[in-house]
């Protein structure tokens, strides 16, 4: 069966892009069609640098014109980001505020105690040994770890003085530059701060600190989607966030609305991705076995559910946890099923990072003026 560019574009004006009411041949998405025997390629141009719209559309695409022509079309799709035009010229703020930086990812969780710092400090550790400059922000004003699972809990950040200003020398560990606010309390100290002054001490941290050079700079954001979340969003455009769950449900109802934090349009972080621990525990006597104590498979599933990466899983090992609690981070364990493990997330986070930055503009800083950005919103 031959197919007609006409059938193709009748099949395109059943279908809209994410975000837009018009069908995609009517809106202009569709820039141009061809079609070579079975082969069919399609330009097209959308404005939301969402990773979820830009798959969504693909898939739709390639769905659309399998069904209404034939199911052995081969479809290409070529898709580009152009960022709408801002009315009245309205300033925006783009790239990186912070000289040097090329990613900043946020490490996030809708619930406390699904292991989200352990996860940052491995994925920093193994970054490292990848070769990767990597930074750490541990954004947790109200519960700090990373200086706990660094083994620099009595160090000190030095103050250099650069371009003759006083900034901060984060403090190194295992090849990572670590800021947090457990350099400067006690370990049984308790921070009592309102929103304002956790974010000035934030802000403090971000910009009055000498970073250098970085490939990554991974933001251990708190459990939640509140101040400190939206302040980070403020003061740094994100280039995308990773999302930590464990398999069970109550996890899950969490990270689904971690994830949704950040597709809010006023907000519209990409999210790279899920990653699921504490997802089965295998006896060191019995290797071959896998016991899911938290269920199966929930954050894979949510990953679906919401069209999104999902990033590995990550087993329930005593040794994970006496690694963080000594400050030695597990990733470190050359030659064990806990170093792959990170090595292949680590991966699959460099990987969508990638993609992203390929295919998508970058991220501005949140701008919010109003409460717009603190209400609810409804995801599938």
């Amino acid at each position: 069966m031959k197919i007609e560019k006409s059938a193709v574009l009748k099949a395109l004006e059943t279908i809209s892009v994410p975000g837009e009411g018009q069908n995609m041949v009517e809106s202009g998405a569709v820039k141009n069609v061809l079609v070579f025997g079975d082969e069919v390629i399609v330009d097209i141009t959308i404005t939301n640098p969402a990773l979820q719209a830009k798959k969504k559309t693909e898939s739709s695409i390639q769905q659309v014109i399998k069904e209404k022509t034939t199911d052995k079309a081969q479809v290409k799709v070529n898709l580009k980001v152009e960022a709408p035009v801002k009315a009245n010229n309205a300033p925006e703020i783009k790239g990186k505020p912070i000289a040097g930086i090329d990613n900043i990812i946020a490490i996030a969780s809708g619930k406390g105690g699904v292991g989200k710092s352990t996860v940052t400090a491995n994925l920093a550790v193994t970054l490292s040994k990848m070769g990767f400059k990597v930074g750490l922000l541990d954004a947790d004003i109200y519960g700090p770890s990373a200086t706990i699972m660094f083994d620099v809990v009595n160090e000190r950040p030095l103050s250099v003085n650069v371009d003759g200003k006083s900034k901060m020398k984060p403090v190194e560990s295992y090849g990572v530059k670590i800021l947090s606010i457990g350099f400067f309390t006690k370990l049984d100290q308790a921070v009592v701060w309102r929103g304002p002054m956790a974010s000035k001490a934030l802000n403090q941290m971000i910009f009055d600190a000498d970073w250098g050079k970085l490939d990554f700079l991974l933001v251990d954001l708190p459990p939640g989607t509140g101040d400190i979340h939206l302040s980070i969003m403020q003061a740094l455009p994100l280039t995308g966030a990773v999302v930590v769950s464990t398999p069970q449900n109550v996890a899950l109802a969490d990270a689904r609305k971690g994830v949704a934090m950040f597709q809010q349009e006023s907000i519209n972080v990409p999210v790279l991705g899920i990653i699921e621990n504490m997802a089965y525990f295998t006896p060191p006597e019995l290797p071959e076995n896998k016991y899911h104590i938290f269920g199966k498979d929930g954050a894979r599933h949510l990953a679906e559910d919401l069209d999104i990466p999902f990033l590995g899983e990550l087993p329930l090992i005593q040794s994970i946890r006496e690694a963080g609690d000594v400050g030695r981070p597990a990733a470190m364990q050359d030659g064990t099923v806990i170093e792959k493990s990170f090595i292949d997330i680590t991966r699959n986070v460099v990987t969508e990072t990638v993609r992203r930055n390929d295919q998508m503009p970058p991220t501005e800083a949140v701008k919010i003026t109003t409460m717009a950005g603190c209400s609810p919103v409804n995801k599938k």
